[in-house]
């Protein structure tokens, strides 16, 4: 569970993993169905060195998180952070699945379907397809292209890759010249194809305040829709 950045595109005053939905940390949220997969056998939260503590305090053990192995620091850019999260997980772990702490509206049927692909196949990714034209730029806003719409994808997480696939991916030569934003284009390098599976518009990544706006409203929904059901840690079912 990757939740080791700042949030300064937010400006909430405190770093959106940790701002409240419903009373509970957005990361709390988001642990909450990889707890309840029995496909998951155990979890690693990577934050900041600073926040280790407030993470145990504050968004673990207030929900009884029993899967969440170990809470560790992570690095400067995101895929440092997978890094030592990688590095830091028993030798015997056969799947990775990499997620993203702030997308809290992640569901079990995601999970499980992207640890059945990797297992299958190798790696795979959740993604949606893209609905608005694409165009390529440079740096003055002049377009250069405009891009077929149709074999455009957005990629979200979970994305579950075989351990020892990621693992070679990250400890590729490339990797200190790079900078990705994704942990499926480290694996792409390797020339190993990666399978995209169904996602879901409301997977947000929460990093903007409009991002938080409707996480609100879709939390909203999804507890009148599930009529007001909360799991014995507050958590909606």
């Amino acid at each position: 569970m990757v939740s080791a950045g700042k949030g300064q595109r937010l400006k909430a005053g405190i770093k959106k993993q940790f701002i409240s939905l419903a009373g509970k940390p957005i990361l709390s949220h988001t642990l909450a169905p990889f707890e309840r997969c029995p496909l998951i056998r155990s979890i690693l939260v990577v934050v900041g060195e600073e926040d280790l503590e407030y993470c145990l305090k504050e968004v673990v053990e207030p929900y009884h998180y029993q899967k969440v192995l170990k809470i560790i620091p992570g690095g400067k850019r995101r895929q440092d952070s997978v890094k030592k999260g990688i590095e830091a997980l028993p030798e015997d772990t056969e799947i990775i699945v990499v997620h993203d702490g702030v997308r809290p509206f992640v569901t079990q049927e995601m999970i499980e379907a992207s640890i059945q692909e990797a297992d299958r196949s190798g790696a795979a990714v959740v993604a949606v397809p893209v609905k608005d034209t694409i165009k390529m730029a440079n740096s003055d806003g002049i377009v250069l292209q405009t891009l077929e719409r149709g074999s455009l994808w957005q990629a979200q997480t979970p994305q579950a890759f075989q351990a020892s696939i990621l693992r070679k991916a990250y400890s590729n030569v490339t990797f200190k010249e790079m900078s990705v934003s994704d942990d499926a284009t480290l694996v792409e390098r390797l020339g190993i194809k990666v399978h995209l599976l169904p996602g879901s518009y409301s997977n947000i990544k929460i990093t903007t305040q409009e991002d938080l706006i409707l996480a609100h409203f879709l939390l909203e929904m999804e507890s009148k829709s599930k009529k007001g059901k909360r799991d014995e840690n507050g958590i909606w079912l």
